[in-house]
């Protein structure tokens, strides 16, 4: 090795440790298991107003929906879409019945979003959410942006269920 190479690599600066990826921070291309499966992060969309992250993950051809919102402690959701149609904003209503369970209004907000990957909402934007629970723990969740509505029904899952394999 010359000495013009050795005092090169004395005077170069390490380069910096790689942080590793965490729920919060995965995105596209990453892959996580949820409940012992195995999916691929395909899309994400943030409402930093909430903290709240919207991961869309495939398994061959099926798609979910994992929601992490982080507050005084990270809560995890996993939802599947479904089919159904609301009107209007205006009428969406404090209490749904759904396959004989009626599900009760949670929570609504609304918040600026980013998207980015595959999701529902192909942009950004402001989104307006709905969220039920019925009396068997069994969760809702209505999403309206740009004149469209999604429909999804999920359950809670342990944070102990949710862990990142690898990060891109």
């Amino acid at each position: 090795m010359s000495l013009f190479k050795r005092i090169k690599n004395i005077m170069a600066k390490p380069e910096p440790a790689k942080v590793e990826k965490s729920v919060l921070t995965i995105g596209p291309g990453d892959v996580v298991e949820v409940s012992l499966v195995t999916y691929q992060v395909v899309g994400r969309l943030h409402n930093r107003q909430r903290n709240l992250i919207v991961l869309t993950l495939q398994d061959g051809s099926a798609i979910q929906y994992l929601t992490i919102e982080e507050r005084e402690r990270t809560e995890y959701a996993l939802y599947n879409s479904i089919d159904g149609r609301l009107d209007s904003v205006e009428e969406v209503p404090t209490e749904i019945e759904l396959d004989d369970r009626v599900f009760h209004l949670e929570e609504q907000y609304s918040g600026i979003v980013t998207a980015s990957g595959k999701t529902p909402f192909v942009q950004g934007g402001e989104q307006y959410v709905w969220q039920y629970q019925s009396d068997d723990m069994k969760l809702l969740r209505i999403e309206w942006q740009d004149g469209r509505f999604m429909l999804y029904e999920g359950e809670d899952v342990l944070p102990a269920d949710v862990r990142v394999l690898r990060g891109s």
